[in-house]
């Protein structure tokens, strides 16, 4: 019984030490970004690699999240007679909660993993600790431009999953369907309000910062060689995924 409860401990302990380390890190490269956000050029080329490139993947994602909706919310609201809502329960769900949340696991699976073992690979060949041999800090040309450059991109890669994910729904509702495109749009317009929008983006900036510090630190503290990367890599989508339903949870409440 002793032995269960000293290893509990141990365990509880650890992950208290993991948590300490990663505000710590978090920490550093705000304050870093402060003081020496990088070259503009860095962060571009961030930008493009989580935002451009994962267009195709969040284009996709949208479209048929979207035609999903419909045909759901069809089926649903044409048990109460109500088919011309359609176009606002797709607009606000979309908007509120699976525009941000879903962009945001597209992107931790497309860009994310990337970032970690990147990272996970300049630390396990010692590229890291030779810009620190040499005086040059690693936060200013590896963390930051990642951390800007998700919190830039992450925004309007949702942006454009709200767009598309309604012309989905518009899609399937309207022509698929036989829903009034006047009453979709109409009904659509009237419901979504600046807060709905203001929600979604605050949402999509904070997923940004997560998934760009967990990715960033679990590829950072890399350790065990090959091996090590990509249990790295594992470990920080994971825990970027859960942080990320977790957050949406309180952010939703404290929003309403």
């Amino acid at each position: 019984m002793l032995s269960v409860a000293q290893h509990l401990g141990e365990l509880v302990l650890s992950r208290l030490r993991e948590m300490g380390r990663m505000l710590l890190f978090i920490s550093y490269a705000l304050y870093m970004i402060m003081r020496f956000p990088g070259k503009p050029i860095h962060i571009i080329k961030q930008i493009n690699f989580i935002g451009a490139k994962s267009f195709f993947v969040i284009f996709l994602t949208a479209a048929f999240t979207g035609m999903v909706l419909g045909l759901q919310g069809f089926y649903t609201l044409t048990k109460f007679g109500s088919e011309g809502m359609l176009g606002s329960v797709v607009a606000l769900s979309l908007i509120r909660e699976l525009g941000p949340v879903l962009s945001a696991l597209m992107v931790t699976g497309r860009a994310g993993s990337a970032i970690t073992a990147e990272i996970g690979i300049m630390r396990i060949t010692e590229q890291i600790d030779a810009l620190e041999t040499m005086a040059l800090e690693p936060f200013k040309y590896l963390i930051s431009p990642k951390i800007l450059g998700a919190l830039i991109a992450v925004p309007l890669l949702c942006a454009i999953f709200d767009v598309v994910g309604i012309c989905g729904g518009y899609l399937v509702g309207v022509k698929l369907m036989g829903v009034n495109p006047g009453a979709y749009i109409h009904e659509m317009e009237k419901s979504v309000e600046w807060k709905d929008v203001y929600s979604g983006m605050m949402k999509s900036v904070s997923f940004g910062l997560i998934i760009a510090w967990v990715c960033c630190y679990k590829g950072y503290t890399t350790t065990h060689g090959a091996e090590g990367v990509s249990r790295s890599t594992t470990a920080a989508v994971v825990m970027s995924s859960v942080l990320i339903l977790v957050w949406d949870y309180f952010l939703t409440s404290i929003l309403l």
